[in-house]
């Protein structure tokens, strides 16, 4: 028996679009309604929430009940992250800031098995091989992992055509906030200059035949990067989206104070 398919990546591959919404409150609840909710995709998001391994294995828990597709985002792209997300059942990863091809070439290698990568044969004790019930794991699990590099700074953008060269990346996610910092524009990630870097990559990116995704709460560039080909966009964010519609709520509340 092979490693499960992962629905994401053949959809990737098929040019067909996923929505995503990232997931920052680190709770598994959250992560069961939002599975159910209707995206394509979840973003467990072990860099920016208070993540750790035993959370992000719950969330992977209770979402692989659901259809979404959970895509697991490390802190660092460091060999032996990946490869205790990678057991505990993780198929797809985000790997932020990549900068150069040999760091590209380095994550790629981390989600191989020897004698081709660097990936500790550990699948005996290993969520990801249904605990050894899943008696081809170590020949097949890697044709099913989607690895994906965020690029997020102007150095990586001038190393883009490079990374994009590197066998074994499937795709390739901008990150247009670190960017707009990077560039000069911190918190104004809607600069004009920021948008034009973010398209150029996304243009790039599918004239190369790899994945081009992004998070944006802006409709229009959100729109704009689907009409250029990109195939992985996250449209929210559990933590922003909980506070806005509790603070809704809030003020609506309050009106009961002037009766």
């Amino acid at each position: 028996m092979p490693a499960p398919k992962n629905t994401f990546k053949q959809a990737l591959k098929e040019g067909e679009l996923q929505l995503g919404c990232w997931l920052g409150l680190a709770d598994p609840y959250i992560a069961e309604i939002s599975a159910g909710a209707g995206f394509d995709w979840l973003l467990i998001d072990g860099e920016h929430a208070p993540n750790d391994l035993r959370s992000i294995v719950a969330q992977l828990q209770v979402i692989a009940g659901r259809p979404a597709h959970p895509v697991v985002r490390p802190p660092v792209g460091e060999v032996w992250m990946i490869k205790q997300l990678l057991d505990a059942g993780a198929q797809s990863l985000l790997v932020p800031m990549v900068e150069t091809a040999e760091q590209a070439r380095e994550l790629v290698a981390a989600v191989t098995y020897p004698p081709h990568g660097l990936r500790g044969v550990g699948s005996a004790l290993a969520r990801a091989s249904d605990f050894s019930g899943i008696a081809d794991y170590l020949t097949t699990a890697r044709e099913e992992i989607c690895l994906l590099a965020q690029v997020e700074n102007q150095k990586g953008m001038e190393a883009l055509d490079d990374i994009l060269a590197v066998e074994g990346l499937d795709g390739v996610f901008i990150g247009p906030s670190d960017l707009a910092a990077d560039m000069g524009y911190i918190g104004q990630a809607g600069a004009p200059a920021v948008k034009e870097a973010v398209l150029d990559a996304m243009k790039r990116i599918v004239e190369c035949g790899k994945a081009a995704g992004i998070l944006t709460l802006d409709a229009e560039l959100q729109q704009q990067c689907r009409d250029l080909g990109a195939t992985f966009i996250a449209t929210e964010i559990d933590v922003t989206l909980f506070a806005r519609n509790m603070r809704t709520s809030a003020q609506t509340a309050a009106k009961l104070r002037n009766g």
